[in-house]
């Protein structure tokens, strides 16, 4: 349950690179490998949208599995988070560079500053479901503030 958690363990990267026993940078991690897999990924909308919804059960599972054998609520070495709140920032969005690189830096700082209602989500909800679920708002709002950036300068 850790190696799918932790996104093939590259969560432990940060930590490995730098020494700190934190676990630092182990959400970027995550959301690159994120961005690194939309190749892969179904390119038809729709698709992709069942995909994720497909995904997003299958994520809340193994992050509440993976909550249980760390011993703590949102281990930061859980990034099943990040993979699927990326996803939610690009649904229904062209894959244009634009699009991405906007997208996964909404979405890392609306992530990392966890802004009203997404801190609120986050506390209020334990298990897979709180780990998983605040993510997937933060990749909501990134999803539309990407699509507000997009009006705006192209």
């Amino acid at each position: 349950m850790r190696f799918l958690a932790s996104g093939g363990f590259i969560s432990y990267i940060p930590a490995y690179l730098t020494g700190f026993k934190k676990f630092t940078g182990s959400g970027m991690a995550g959301t690159l490998l994120a961005l690194l897999l939309v190749p892969l990924l179904p390119e038809n909308r729709y698709s992709f949208a069942l995909f994720v919804l497909a995904f997003l059960p299958l994520a809340i599972w193994i992050a509440g599995r993976a909550e249980k054998s760390y011993a703590v609520h949102d281990d930061p070495r859980i990034v099943i988070d990040e993979i699927a709140g990326y996803w939610v920032a690009i649904l229904f969005l062209d894959r244009t560079p634009f699009n991405l690189a906007a997208a996964f830096i909404l979405f890392r700082a609306l992530d990392t500053l966890k802004p009203w209602p997404i801190k609120k989500l986050e506390t209020s909800l334990g298990g897979g479901f709180g780990i998983i679920m605040d993510d997937v708002l933060a990749g909501l709002e990134a999803n539309l503030l990407t699509r507000l950036a997009v009006m705006i300068f192209l």
